[in-house]
């Protein structure tokens, strides 16, 4: 049957706009059909085609250091650890999806990411999350927050890779519109690396795994428009996961690689097979024939465009080696899988697509893809009226605590400070047996098995400080994952990124975004921390209401000896407590503020990157002397609530401690302060003297605060807190909080 042509108010629907939709028919010198007009639609969404973004995403450092591929030209960062091994990660966002169906959202986008790294010929090792929500007093916000950790766990643990560690903050401003990022991290040997190519004319075109179905059919363009009412009629939208598949697939697929069979692998991700086959094929300058009727459907009365668009999870689009294709099915045929030849790689660049004997679309694969046809946009930006209203806010009007006790303790039981217990033991983090340091410490250490390597990786992003200030907020969501992984005894490589903002057509939106994308690329040039690629989410809001601007961090650090990693908590009685780095007395954006005063003002800490390197420096010297027993930075809620993390972080063991804060202009600010660049170590009398004489030696300013013993938490010998007390609140609230009923809303 022949596809009708497709008209301007058709292209309005599918989120193209007029200009775009007169530019298609600019490029194929024609009117685009149907399918072509659905492919056009997801390949130009923003989700694919990164047009909002990707001007300014140019500017980020996207090479040097270890890196072995510059950032976006493959599925995922690769960088060099030496020994002829590589380190593949990445973060992606499922924030969409998860809002309308938390389990499967939550779900398919860790399968998402852990293919993106598979399909590069590296074996997941770790998985790592970082989630947004609402208040947790919230109904909502509980069945939100229930179904994406049972779908964040279920598909890691069935799967059989370690979610080993991540972050979740609660904040009135995800109400709306909450954010669920996936990070993955993988190991291959640098010589088996696999690309996302097509090569070869007359190479044959498998699709392998899953067969094809309607879910997922316009994800991506669901994923690049604002939540609203209307979104609960998007359901479909949302993929359903099945774990147990991508194991076989994974297993399949790192077979192949290493039998080398192929020319190049990508996963069908957003977009399906749309995507997949333009952008292998412009990334070799190549085309493709694909024929529809080869291709494994679950669902009879398919459309070519139904199944071009599917987003269907567990499948992979492969370009088989000439004459290897008889051994890449029987291989398939061991796992139970699919691996039908769809069509071929030609040589003229265009994407031929036929179904039912017909041709369904015929379009150059250049004018499809992100860095090739799509539109490339420099939005207009403006900067919001609150920026200037919040940093004049005078913090000297606001009042000193009348009891210090109880802010403490409010503070202490916020559920932003508080173990996230109740998430990460629903969660396999030990499958492998590679995981040394597990959730719940600054950064998690997977060993690497038959070196001495172990590779420390975090997530993190203080959305408030962006919000305040994006340019230093997103400085300081990099210096802070920095110096998670410096904690634990591991040197910074590379960042990956999840860029999670509003509307990119509103100027106060973009400036934001434009701000928080030259404060990480100034903080990752100082630490040499290049960006290795990641993600940007837009349209992030529910009606009326943006999120806080949040570019979370992934970042990955290399030890050189798994025995000198460094964990947070406490390790014994009679140890001597430093904090190393100044206090300047900074609470604008702190949870203390937020907390005790319901404010969400001021300007935040400011970060000298000098001293933040300096820092990493002296510490990363210290654990590597053995001079320093534990280590954990200095964040949100000050230097009290962190010194009360290492108290009680380690469920098998509570340390007590008695310190006395720096002097300050006033307490809360010694307390509750969060200038940056400050870690509290503890060290035996014995490593005492070296450890002084290395600081100084440094530069870096330390200050002796208190000893480690006991079984309460003094503040000031005038505050004391039962350690039994202090570790109740810490490990349970949340769980307290998730007894609630979670009913479907």
């Amino acid at each position: 049957m022949q596809e009708p042509e497709a008209t301007l108010e058709l292209a309005l629907e599918h989120g193209l706009t007029e200009e775009e939709y007169g530019w298609i028919c600019e490029r194929l010198g024609r009117t685009p059909n149907f399918t072509e007009l659905g492919v056009f639609a997801v390949m130009w969404s923003e989700h694919c085609s990164y047009k909002n973004s990707i001007a300014l995403l140019k500017t980020l450092p996207r090479e040097g250091g270890r890196l072995l591929v510059g950032a976006g030209e493959e599925n995922a960062g690769l960088v060099d650890i030496g020994d002829g091994l590589a380190v593949a990660f990445k973060i992606e966002s499922h924030n969409h999806p998860s809002a309308v169906e938390p389990y499967q959202g939550a779900a398919t986008g860790v399968g998402g990411i852990l293919r993106d790294i598979f399909t590069m010929g590296a074996r997941p090792i770790a998985a790592l999350n970082s989630l947004r929500f609402g208040s947790l007093d919230n109904p909502r916000t509980r069945f939100l927050f229930d179904g994406v950790v049972r779908g964040i766990g279920d598909y890691g643990n069935c799967f059989g890779v370690p979610t080993v560690g991540g972050e979740v903050y609660f904040d009135e401003s995800y109400q709306g519109n909450p954010l669920v990022n996936a990070m993955a991290v993988g190991i291959v040997k640098t010589d088996k690396v696999v690309s996302a190519i097509a090569e070869g004319e007359g190479n044959s075109v498998m699709i392998v795994g899953s067969s094809t179905g309607r879910d997922g059919v316009h994800g991506a363009t669901f994923a690049s428009e604002e939540i609203s009412e209307k979104s609960e009629a998007k359901r479909p939208s949302v993929q359903v996961g099945d774990p147990f598949t991508e194991k076989l697939l994974l297993e399949a697929t790192l077979e192949i690689i290493a039998e080398d069979l192929v020319v190049g692998i990508q996963d069908m991700g957003a977009a399906g097979i749309s995507c997949c086959t333009s952008e292998m094929s412009e990334k070799g300058g190549v085309g493709m024939n694909v024929d529809l009727d080869k291709a494994p459907l679950r669902e009879e009365g398919m459309s070519a465009y139904e199944i071009m668009l599917s987003e269907s999870q567990e499948r992979m689009l492969v370009v088989a080696k000439k004459g290897k294709e008889g051994r890449i099915k029987e291989i398939f045929d061991k796992w139970d899988l699919n691996s039908e030849i769809v069509g071929d790689v030609r040589a003229d660049g265009l994407l031929d697509v036929r179904r039912d004997g017909e041709r369904k679309a015929l379009i150059p694969a250049y004018d499809l893809v992100l860095g090739g046809g799509a539109p490339v946009y420099h939005r207009e930006t403006k900067k919001p009226a609150y920026i200037d209203e919040a940093h004049a806010f005078d913090l000297s009007t606001v009042p000193e605590p009348a009891d210090y006790g109880a802010t403490f303790r409010n503070i202490f039981a916020s559920p932003n400070i508080v173990s996230k217990r109740w998430v990460f033991e629903q969660y396999d983090s030990m499958v492998r047996t590679n995981t040394t340091v597990g959730p719940g410490s600054d950064a998690a250490v997977v060993y690497l098995k038959g070196t001495k390597k172990a590779l420390a990786m975090t997530t993190d992003c203080n959305s408030r400080y962006v919000y305040l200030d994006p340019r230093e907020g997103a400085k300081i969501a990099v210096a802070e994952a920095a110096l998670n992984v410096v904690c634990s005894g591991a040197k910074p490589l590379a960042i990956t990124n999840c860029l999670n903002f509003g509307n990119p057509y509103k100027p106060e939106m973009y400036w934001q975004f434009k701000e928080a994308v030259e404060g990480m690329g100034e903080a990752c040039r100082a630490f040499e921390t290049p960006v290795t690629g990641g993600n940007v989410s837009f349209y992030n809001e529910s009606p009326g209401v943006a999120v806080y601007p949040t570019p979370v961090i992934g970042m990955v650090g290399l030890i050189e000896d798994v025995d000198k990693t460094m964990t947070s908590h406490f390790k014994g009685d009679g140890e001597t407590i430093y904090v190393i780095g100044e206090n300047f007395g900074e609470i604008g954006g702190s949870e203390y503020l937020k907390t005790e005063h319901g404010l969400t003002t001021g300007a935040p800490p400011r970060l000298d990157l000098d001293r933040e390197k300096r820092l990493h420096a002296a510490l990363l010297d210290l654990v590597d002397r053995g001079l320093v027993r534990s280590a954990h930075d200095v964040v949100e809620g000050g230097l009290a609530i962190a010194v009360a993390e290492c108290c009680v972080s380690n469920p098998e063991r509570y340390v007590g401690a008695n310190i006395q804060a720096p002097a300050a202009d006033r307490l809360d600010l010694a307390l509750f302060g969060e200038s940056r660049s400050r870690v509290v170590v503890s060290a035996t009398q014995e490593q005492q003297p070296e450890l002084e004489e290395r600081l100084r030696a440094a530069g870096v300013p330390f200050k002796m605060i208190g000893l480690t013993g006991g079984d309460a938490l003094t503040l000031e010998d005038r505050w004391t807190f039962p350690i039994e007390e202090l570790a109740d609140v810490y490990h349970r609230t949340i769980e307290r909080a998730m007894e609630a009923d979670v009913q479907a809303y």
